[in-house]
């Protein structure tokens, strides 16, 4: 019997990012349900998260030519995919003060971390108490206000990344628009996180109902201090936002994966 077509992912770089977490996302569910997946890049082998594809290292991208049997899958249409390990049915209880986390790289703008910043500089002008984690791919740059925060974190693995998220209450989501991967913001609910995000076209059409964490404009560091203060100052609302943030984000279980479009 003829083996299935292969699915084909062209990856240009390996380093930490959402998109390569959701390449090799899709390859391992893939390969999970008896299809055969390959990634192609010019990047170095991945240490922050294994993966069981096929992988072909090249110099150039342009370099590779697909064999007949595969079949090129379009990376940027790749939907949202979640690692089973950040799935929580329960949340252990909240530490005090509160840890706050917020992910992403200040050096790329469509994080928002500036915004970020603002945010919680807002609520502790109005006398909230809470650390802030911070993580990043990359090391802070001399830009970035790092005595703001409590706890700075680096390049983690994904099992690295589950853990810290798993010992957070709040997840802060500053993305700016232009931001078409926020997968932190899908990860946080998963984890059941109580979540305050900014109102971009991807965080709201996470759900038909918006009612799974607290929106404020994007780039807009005083509205989302405020829905911050709003959150840190209600238990029973964070509890409220954690079990609909969970509900919510049972649609980006791998089981649920279908075949991707080429």
């Amino acid at each position: 019997m003829p083996e299935s077509p292969r699915h084909l992912f062209l990856l240009e770089d390996t380093a930490i990012s959402g998109t390569a977490q959701l390449v090799m996302a899709h390859a391992d569910a893939l390969i999970a349900r008896g299809d055969r997946a390959r990634i192609v890049t010019a990047g170095a082998p991945p240490s922050w998260r294994a993966s069981n594809a096929d992988w072909i290292f090249v110099d150039d991208l342009r370099d590779y030519h697909a064999s007949d049997d595969e079949t090129l899958v379009d990376v940027v249409k790749l939907p949202i995919l979640v690692d089973d390990d950040f799935y929580r049915t329960n949340t252990p209880r909240e530490q005090e003060p509160l840890r706050v986390l917020m992910g992403g790289s200040w050096d790329k703008e469509t994080h928002g971390i500036d915004t970020g910043y603002g945010a919680v500089a807002h609520a502790r002008w109005f006398h909230q108490k809470l650390d802030l984690i911070r993580v990043s791919p990359w090391a802070p740059s001399r830009e970035e206000p790092i005595e703001a925060v409590q706890e700075f974190h680096v390049a983690l693995t994904t099992l690295e990344m589950t853990r810290l998220m798993h010992s957070c209450d709040v997840l802060i989501a500053p993305n700016r628009r232009e931001d078409r991967l926020p997968l932190s913001s899908a990860e946080g609910l998963a984890a059941g996180l109580a979540c305050v995000m900014t109102a971009t076209p991807l965080h709201l059409s996470f759900d038909e109902q918006h009612d799974y964490a607290l929106f404020a404009p994007d780039d807009n560091a005083v509205e989302l201090g405020e829905r911050l203060i709003d959150l840190l100052s209600d238990f029973e609302l964070r509890e409220r936002l954690r079990s609909r943030g969970r509900e919510v984000a049972e649609q980006w279980r791998v089981h649920r994966e279908s075949r991707p479009s080429p």
